[in-house]
Order: C-alpha cells, then sequence, then structure tokens
C-alpha cells in the first residue's frame, strides 16, 4: 500500500511508475540513507558532496553538479516527509531512515500533486506514525570500522505508547558516528589521518490525537544535527603540495590523500515543525490540513588557501604571502513555511478526485566569508596590484578579507491543484490533473573584497513566474494480475539570477561568461508506458520513457573566476526504461533486480559571444551531466532454518553498479582533462601540466550480510564495498584547476556487526 497520489492505493493500482522501499528492505539491506537505497532503485542517482550535501536526480533530469556558493538553484527532486516538502537544492536533509515505514520514489514529473522543484520526480519518507492502543519498544545498535580508516557505529530506538484510550505518541531517537577515511598531509610534513569523521544525532517525536471517531491530529517535531570534520575529497593537485615544485619538497599525492593548512567542518542543524488534520466527512470525503515550519542553519567551511594562494602568485605576493591560510566560510539560514488544504474523495465509486491549495514561504540567507589573516599586508607589500582596497569594501569590514557577501532570498508560492479519476468497465482508468503555480522571487546581493566585480556589488532582482502543469493518464487492467499504463505530464523549475562573477580572478574567462546573467524557467514534457504485474512467485515492472526539456539550467564552472553559473538550455532531452522483478524460485530464495539505462543529452548548442567557440561543452548531441547510462543492482536472499536455537537464519548479497558520468558538461570536450597550471610558484616553471581522466569511471559495489532471528532479538554480520572499490561520485577543481584538482569518492570496505531489540 502507498500514497504516492496522495490517497492509498496498492502499487498494482497507481498508473505512474512507482518504486516502494518497505522498512524490511531497508533493515535488511542496512541502507539508513538515501544514498545508500539510491543504488537499488532503478532510475534514481546521487551526486554525493559528503552527509548532508547530496544532489538527487531521477531518470536524468540534472543541471549537474551544484557547488556551495551557488544557493539560487533549485531542485529538481521533490523530497517530501510525509506531507511536509524539505528539499533544498545541495542540502536537501539527510535523514536517518531508521522507523521509516517505506521510502516511495515516484518516476517523472509529480508537480501537479507536488509542485515545483518535482520536475523529475518526487521521493517520499513515510515514517511509522502513532498507534492507539499499542505499547513497542525497538532499539538497534551498531559498530563498524572502516578499512584503512577509524571506526564508527550508532545507537537508536523507538517507541509507541498509549496516552488515554483516543491519543498515542511515537519517539524515535538516534546517534550515529562516521568513521572517516581520508588522510590529510600538512605543511609540517605530518599527515592526519581520517579527518572526513563526523556524526549524526536527531530524532522525531509525534502525538496522534482523536478527539472523534472522523477527525485525527497529528502534530510532530523532528530534529537532527550533523557534524562533520572534513570531506571525502581525494587530491591529484594542490597548489602546495604537487609533484612539480623544486624550491620545496614535491608531493605526489596518494589514494585517499588530501593537503590542508586549516581543518575542515560542515555543520547541519534541521528543525520540523508539522502538523496534519484529517477529517473524514460521511465516509465520502476526507479533509486534510498540513502545515509545517523548518529551520536550518549550515556551516560549510572550506580551506581556501590554495585558491587564494593561487591568486597570490598571478599578481606577485611573496612566497609567505602566497602560503597564507584561508578560510571560506559559507553560511545558510534558512526558514519555510508551508500550508496545504486539501479535500479527497473516499468512496469505492468509479469517479475519484482531489483538490486543494498549497502556500509556501521561503527566506534564505546565504553569506560568504574569506578571513586571510595577513592579506593587505601582503597586497601591500606586492604594490596593490589589484588597486587600493578601500574601492572595495562596499561597506564592509573586509581587513585581511579578500571576498565578504552577503544574499538573501525572499521566495513565495501559491498554488491550486486537482485531479480526477474515472473508471469504465471496472479495468479502464481515465485520469487527468491541473496544477495553476504563482511563484516570485526576491533576491538581494552585496559584495566586498578584492575579489569582488567593483561593478556589481550590489544587485537587487525580482524573479517572478505563473502557469499550469497538467497531467494525463490511462491505466488498463488486463488481467486482475497485469495492468498497463501510460502518461503525458509537464514539469517546471523555477528560473533566477545567477550571481556576478568575481571579475578580478577571472582574465579571458570574463568575457566568455559575462553574458549568462539570467536563468529561465525550466519545463519538461515527459511521455511514458508502463506495465506491471504480481504474480504468486513473480513481480515484474517496467516502464519506458521520453522528456522534451526546455531551458534546461546546466551548472557551469566559469574557469579561472572562481564562480559558478547556470546556463539555461534552449533544448535538451532524456529518454530510457526502467525494469524491477522479484522472484521466489522457491521458498527459502528471493532475487531482486532493479536496472534502468538512461540518455541524456542536450540538443541545443551554447557558444561563446565573443568568438563564437562553444562554451562548457554545451553542444548538441553531448551529454547532460551527472547521469550514468546504465545503473544496474541484484539482492538475493537466502532463508534457511534457524542456527542457534534461532527461529530464522539468512543470508544476504547485494552487488550495485554505477556507470560512468561527467561531474560538469565541459568534461566531455576532448582536451577537457588537461590542466595547464600557469603557476610560477615553488620553482615550477609555469608550464606544468597535470591530465585527468574526467569521465568518472564506472564501478561494482558488492556487500554481503547475514544474521539470526530471535523473537525479541535479532544480530546482523555485515560486510560493505568487499572488493574495496574507490569510488569517484564527481570530480572538485578550484579555480579552473589552478589551485586544486580532486575526485569525491566513496567509503572504503567496511566490516560491521548490528544487532536490534524488541519489547
Amino acid at each position: 500500500m502507498v500514497t504516492a497520489t496522495r490517497r492509498t492505493e496498492t502499487v498494482m493500482d497507481v498508473p505512474i511508475s512507482v518504486n516502494v522501499q518497505e522498512e524490511a528492505d531497508i533493515q535488511r539491506l542496512n541502507n539508513f540513507n538515501l544514498e545508500g537505497l539510491a543504488r537499488n532503485i532503478a532510475g534514481l542517482s546521487i551526486q554525493n558532496l559528503g552527509p548532508g550535501q547530496s544532489v538527487v536526480n531521477i531518470r536524468g533530469i540534472s543541471s549537474g553538479q551544484i557547488v556551495r556558493d551557488q544557493p539560487g538553484v533549485k531542485e529538481q527532486v521533490g523530497i517530501y516527509l510525509d506531507d511536509t516538502p524539505i528539499a533544498i537544492s545541495l542540502f536537501t536533509p539527510d535523514l536517518d531512515l531508521y522507523d521509516v515505514s517505506r521510502v516511495e520514489t515516484l518516476r517523472g514529473p509529480q508537480g501537479t500533486l507536488f509542485g515545483s522543484g518535482s520536475i523529475g520526480g518526487t521521493v517520499r519518507y513515510v515514517t511509522n506514525k502513532p498507534q492507539l492502543g499499542v505499547k513497542d519498544v525497538r532499539t538497534q545498535f551498531d559498530l563498524n570500522t572502516i578499512d584503512s580508516g577509524s571506526a564508527g557505529g550508532h545507537v537508536k530506538a523507538a517507541f509507541n505508547a498509549p496516552l488515554g484510550d483516543n491519543a498515542a505518541v511515537r519517539v524515535t531517537s538516534y546517534g550515529t558516528r562516521y568513521g572517516g577515511f581520508i588522510d590529510a598531509l600538512r605543511v609540517t610534513g605530518e599527515t592526519d589521518n581520517n579527518v572526513n569523521d563526523g556524526g549524526r544525532f536527531g530524532g522525531r517525536a509525534s502525538v496522534l490525537w482523536q478527539p472523534t471517531e472522523n477527525v485525527t491530529i497529528t502534530p510532530r517535531l523532528v530534529y537532527q544535527n550533523i557534524d562533520m570534520d572534513g570531506f571525502n575529497r581525494e587530491e591529484f593537485f594542490n597548489l602546495f603540495a604537487n609533484p612539480y615544485t623544486t624550491t620545496r619538497t614535491p608531493v605526489q599525492l596518494g589514494e585517499r590523500q588530501q593537503f590542508l593548512l586549516l581543518d575542515e567542518a560542515f555543520e547541519d542543524e534541521t528543525l520540523i515543525l508539522d502538523n496534519v488534520v484529517k477529517w473524514n466527512m460521511n465516509d465520502r470525503f476526507e479533509a486534510t490540513y498540513v502545515a509545517s515550519y523548518t529551520k536550518r542553519d549550515l556551516l560549510v567551511s572550506r580551506d581556501a588557501s590554495a585558491l587564494t594562494g593561487s591568486v597570490g602568485v598571478d599578481v606577485g605576493f611573496s612566497p609567505e604571502g602566497v602560503l597564507l591560510p584561508s578560510n571560506l566560510r559559507d553560511t545558510t539560514e534558512l526558514e519555510q513555511m508551508t500550508h496545504e488544504v486539501r479535500v479527497s474523495s473516499t468512496d469505492a465509486g468509479p469517479f475519484q478526485w482531489q483538490a486543494g491549495v498549497f502556500y509556501s514561504n521561503i527566506k534564505r540567507d546565504y553569506s560568504q566569508r574569506l578571513p586571510t589573516p595577513g592579506w593587505d599586508l601582503s597586497h601591500e607589500e606586492a604594490g596593490n596590484p589589484l588597486g587600493s582596497l578601500d574601492d572595495y569594501r562596499n561597506g564592509f569590514n573586509t581587513t585581511d578579507s579578500a571576498y565578504v557577501s552577503d544574499l538573501t532570498y525572499d521566495l513565495s508560492q501559491i498554488a491550486i491543484f486537482g485531479e480526477a479519476t474515472y473508471t469504465l468497465f471496472d479495468r479502464l482508468a481515465l485520469t487527468a490533473g491541473l496544477r495553476w503555480y504563482d511563484w516570485e522571487e526576491d533576491k538581494t546581493f552585496k559584495s566586498g573584497g578584492a575579489f569582488s566585480n567593483p561593478a556589481a556589488q550590489n544587485q537587487n532582482v525580482t524573479v517572478s513566474s505563473n502557469g499550469f502543469t497538467p497531467r494525463f493518464m490511462v491505466s488498463y487492467d488486463v488481467t486482475d494480475r497485469v495492468a498497463v499504463n501510460a502518461q503525458a505530464s509537464r514539469g517546471f523549475r523555477l528560473g533566477g539570477v545567477n550571481d556576478p562573477l568575481n571579475e578580478p580572478l577571472c582574465r579571458t574567462d570574463y568575457a566568455t561568461y559575462r553574458g549568462f546573467q539570467r536563468f529561465k524557467d525550466e519545463t519538461l514534457w515527459n511521455y511514458e508506458i508502463g506495465l506491471k504485474s504480481s504474480y504468486e512467485k513473480v513481480t515484474l515492472n517496467g516502464s519506458l520513457f521520453y522528456a522534451d526539456i526546455s531551458n534546461l539550467g546546466v551548472n557551469a564552472d566559469a574557469g579561472q573566476c572562481s564562480s559558478r553559473v547556470t546556463i539555461s538550455v534552449p533544448e535538451a532531452h532524456t529518454m530510457g526504461g526502467e525494469l524491477e522483478f522479484a522472484v521466489h524460485p522457491t521458498d527459502a530464495l528471493l532475487v531482486k533486480f532493479a536496472g534502468s539505462y538512461v540518455e541524456a543529452e542536450f540538443d541545443s548548442t551554447i557558444t561563446s559571444a565573443t568568438d563564437g567557440s562553444v562554451v562548457a561543452g554545451i553542444q548538441d548531441g553531448n551529454r547532460i551531466p551527472s547521469v550514468p547510462n546504465w545503473q544496474l543492482s541484484a539482492v538475493a536472499t537466502y532463508t534457511f532454518p534457524g542456527l542457534w536455537r534461532s527461529k530464522e537464519s539468512y543470508v544476504t548479497a547485494s552487488w550495485q553498479f554505477v556507470g560512468d558520468q561527467i561531474t560538469q558538461s565541459g568534461d566531455q570536450v576532448p582536451g577537457a582533462g588537461r590542466f595547464p597550471h600557469g603557476l610560477g610558484y615553488g620553482g615550477m616553471t609555469g608550464d606544468e601540466v597535470t591530465n585527468m581522466d574526467l569521465v568518472l569511471d564506472p564501478y561494482h559495489l558488492f556487500n554481503l550480510n547475514t544474521g539470526l532471528l530471535y523473537d525479541t532479538w535479532e544480530v546482523m554480520l555485515y560486510i560493505k564495498n568487499i572488493t574495496d572499490e574507490n569510488p569517484q561520485f564527481s570530480f572538485d577543481r578550484e579555480r579552473g584547476g589552478r589551485a586544486r584538482l580532486a575526485y569525491r569518492v566513496g567509503q572504503p570496505r567496511t566490516f560491521g556487526i548490528l544487532s536490534r531489540f524488541y519489547f
């Protein structure tokens, strides 16, 4: 049973492509975050930048890499905690999936019912709700160690308790320690091990009150805090640690190594308050009111010493000035309020409908600070190559800080939606839905410091959009066990305005990228057909789709500007298919398979206004970034009579395959992996070149679990990433490669033991 269409139905009855990972799947696979779960869901992929910093895409609808200083980019997949929208591009909350009933992945545009941000699809975390008259306590303990890394583990608990005859409470809490596996070389020659460790703790508390037989009220509080000490960045070149220097000790960085002058950190505090009121009216209609308030506080603290140092080399700083420690601190404060009222039919007749109104308001304050003690003195000693620093202050105190900025976003949306289904002959269901939306975004931008653009230090713009997102679906039950469906649906994502380029850093790249100030609203039409079948021992679901995209917003690194821009591509498409099946060849063996193939390509070419060259690899026929063509997974579980007096024993083996992909669209251009450094630092001649393969290698992950189940407890032994694969998730570059070149990589082989207790 799922609620993918905002009403309770079986998967067979839902006329769209939907994947459901139930609580038993989550537990047996030992995946308690969306990234781990995604590799078992056809068509769903995650761009990893560390815990709490991942970008989700479905069916290849992707902007490519989103980096921390692009707060104006909107998400392309809606993420919901039950009925509460929580998605934020890049910083979608990495909520723990403990005590979650299921995770539903709705493929294709879901804008009719779920609004903007669901242009590629929607993922819903459906939690376990309080139950009347039930006493239940459960706990979970984990201890693990990473090969060549540090130890981690978690403690989790959940309980349900009645509060009289018509109320109940459910509380879930968890604390996780992440082991680290990245080592940092220091300027002293020492090495700090496992610098990317950290932790996550939080919980949920909800109350169910049923004052009358037909009314339920469910308020809830959700809190989570993530605190990481570093990032999963494996560096190949760093201005301060590379094989080309002669007056400094040359360094060849190894596997899972990086170079740091300063410690790095990521902090994310999330608070969600929501309330759901349901009123069943005469068993014919149900009214639902959902209100939510979300508050997020984020800090991304990066070692930007190589970035500022590369600028120092360009403008003639002394060796000591180039080596100044520089800390780039990105902070985000976000508040979001939403209200939704909807009414739906609940009778068993052939005509089913629902309609509603949605309102949201988002306030997002984003700032960057670049404290670099000694910067002003080094700049003065070099002869003030960037001009008088007083000319750049713009009202900020920019002492020993080459760049500061404040951005505020105020987004408001109102929408009216409805959907209706009529069933003919008990087998043919026709569905039509429509959503009208009205968006407005007010943005203010203010910057200062020597890296800012003196001609564009202040910006105040408003972006607005309104329109319709329709959906049409047909579903036909061929037999009681086989159904086919087809649909055409429209998706929408709000456009925006890019931040001004950091002109003093750009050199020749400024002329190429200055023309991309505004990016348009992104829209698409999705067409698909699907098949669902369910027999006693075999379940098979499949779908084929084609999405025609207009004004796809693609994120590009603006070369040496140390800026990013979003570029609207007039035409693009994705097409492909998904296949999922489960089979019980014997009563003891269950085999599941999920696979998807996606072709995601540009159908337009973007050229430079200066010389007509292709910009950022956006050319007709080139791949859309961050989209693997192939994604496959298989899981086999063999259950046998209990050992050591257990009631059941099992072995689960899983395999996950992710095909090759690119991080940014320009990474597929011939010669893109050639990085001339042009830096005369540390004895470098300036002619050195680092060559890298920017097409991320495909990778396989193999996992193995085995466990014993007793009446009130169970124990599991597991190995993740058995072959110790070092998967490349994305490519990371600073200032066009002049400062740093690196990959984001996955966790090495991990051994662990997990136990659960039920009371």
